[in-house]
């Protein structure tokens, strides 16, 4: 059993090259907006959670805790999110946008669109819903073989 493999044969390799080219050019188009690719899903994902934790909001943008607070202190400190206690657990802060970052997350999301639309343009119908068909067995055999 030979345990070498090609990087050209390594699937790892093309799919982290498209990772890291979409991460590239969502990066370069929300720079004018003002956002990391970071700080943009974390208010993405409070357009549509307010109220959300930060834990909650972590997991939902695929970072870590101490990442998120990280990305949370920034937008607080630019005034497009506002954190409160929750009204229960006080130890527990519940994260909302404020209008300005409504407005910046507007101004970003019709950039990251049009990046999204490209993208999506490049395929027909049926090879977009084959694409995240194999993405997600990609994702299901991956978590399988995970330790």
């Amino acid at each position: 059993m030979t345990t070498s493999m090609p990087a050209s044969e390594r699937l790892g390799s093309h799919l982290k090259r498209a990772e890291q080219a979409l991460g590239a050019t969502k990066s370069a188009v929300l720079k004018p907006a003002g956002l990391t690719v970071a700080q943009y899903s974390a208010l993405l994902h409070l357009s549509g959670n307010s109220g959300i934790s930060a834990a909650a909001l972590a997991r939902l943008c695929g970072v870590t805790p101490p990442t998120m607070n990280t990305v949370l202190k920034n937008l607080q400190e630019r005034a497009l999110i506002e954190r409160t206690p929750h009204e229960w657990h006080r130890n527990v802060l519940e994260t909302r946008l404020t209008d300005e970052g409504r407005a910046v997350m507007a101004d970003a999301d019709a950039r990251a669109v049009r990046v999204e639309r490209a993208l999506a343009a490049e395929f027909t119908d049926a090879e977009r819903a084959e694409l995240v068909a194999l993405l997600g067995r990609c994702v299901a055999v991956l978590e399988r073989e995970r330790p």
